[in-house]
């Protein structure tokens, strides 16, 4: 396992560092599902509202203004994996989430002609439409599209690239949602998507636990469930992706205060969305939250951290030239035989 550390001093009193990790998939199991009858897997319980995750969407495209130094490093690792592709793009997909971070910094990278940004809320779509006149990257065509990622509206086997931002962690049927994005590819096309795994905000969780107990005698949950890195590897198999590969990053951005850790949250369209939420949340307890916050975690500056785990995954769709496993029990040689031939070597 290789590991990696590096820190980033940000502007305006954020501070964020990354520890990367390189991981092999392990088996996992995410959202129950079933199949339908169209072929694709239904979820059995709605965990999310995708009504109120549009509302949080519409509210950050108002909030939008300028870019955002975490999403920004987030999609640029993503983006990163396509130049190590000796193959071109030419038609792809954004999914919903960071899509404006991922238009800017795009750059060329991937050979990309013909890109489509799609995202669930009209507003947000309106917003990436206002801010093209901004970019300076004109060989790309850019199309708008207003659509969910749980019925994803893109004919099969019509795009070479799907790539997806911080935004496919909101779905309902994750692994449904996967293999849609699979039957949209054409065949060797690539799945890039970034999600947030199961220790982001954890320092949140522990605060609101911790305040809700004491305030109110009981918790109710406040932050939505997310997946965990060991999951990351078993969800690409699930959908039917060849050559999975996942690694994870973690994100450790320092904030004034929580509440400023939260409006940050509202900014990006990251708050909570459970279907099956407690939708008041008392003042006593917010404020509670926000002092053992800053108890349990403060530094001696005076701020705050907040942890943002992100996992990365990569997925092509099978094609004959890809390379394969040899059928089990297939191999002439034996490891016993290497062993006799580097032993002899080594006592020479």
């Amino acid at each position: 396992m290789a590991m990696g550390r590096f820190i980033r001093e940000w502007p305006r009193s954020l501070n964020l560092k990354c520890d990367r990790r390189h991981l092999t998939p392990l088996s996992a199991h995410y959202f129950s599902s079933e199949i339908g009858g169209d072929g694709l897997e239904t979820p059995r319980v709605k965990i999310f509202d995708r009504d109120l995750k549009r509302k949080h969407r519409d509210r950050a495209a108002w909030l939008m203004d300028g870019s955002d130094q975490l999403l920004d490093s987030v999609a640029d690792n993503l983006l990163d994996r396509l130049q190590d592709c000796k193959r071109n793009f030419t038609t792809a997909l954004s999914l919903g989430g960071s899509g404006e971070a991922v238009r800017r910094l795009l750059r060329g990278r991937g050979g990309i002609e013909k890109l489509i940004m799609m995202d669930m809320s009209y507003d947000m779509v309106k917003k990436l439409k206002e801010l093209e006149k901004n970019l300076t990257d004109a060989t790309c065509e850019t199309l708008y599209l207003v659509g969910d990622e749980e019925f994803l509206p893109i004919k099969e086997n019509s795009l070479e690239l799907v790539i997806s931002c911080l935004g496919l962690h909101w779905t309902n049927d994750l692994p449904g949602a996967m293999i849609q994005c699979r039957l949209a590819l054409k065949p060797d096309g690539l799945f890039l998507a970034a999600i947030l795994g199961g220790d982001t905000l954890k320092e949140l969780r522990i605060a609101c636990t911790v305040a809700q107990m004491e305030r109110e005698g009981g918790i109710s949950p406040r932050l939505s469930p997310l997946a965990q890195v060991r999951d990351a590897g078993n969800l690409l198999t699930r959908a039917g992706f060849a050559l999975p590969g996942v690694d994870v990053d973690q994100y450790t951005v320092r904030y004034k205060s929580a509440m400023e850790l939260v409006e940050h949250l509202r900014a990006m369209g990251e708050t909570n969305a459970l279907f099956h939420r407690n939708s008041i949340l008392k003042r006593e307890t917010a404020l509670a939250t926000a002092a053992i916050y800053q108890s349990m975690f403060g530094a001696e500056d005076g701020t705050v951290p907040a942890t943002f785990q992100v996992i990365y995954m990569t997925g092509w769709k099978e094609h004959t030239s890809q390379q394969k496993a040899k059928r089990r029990g297939s191999a002439t040689v034996s490891f016993e035989d290497i062993q006799k031939q580097f032993g002899s070597s080594n006592n020479q």
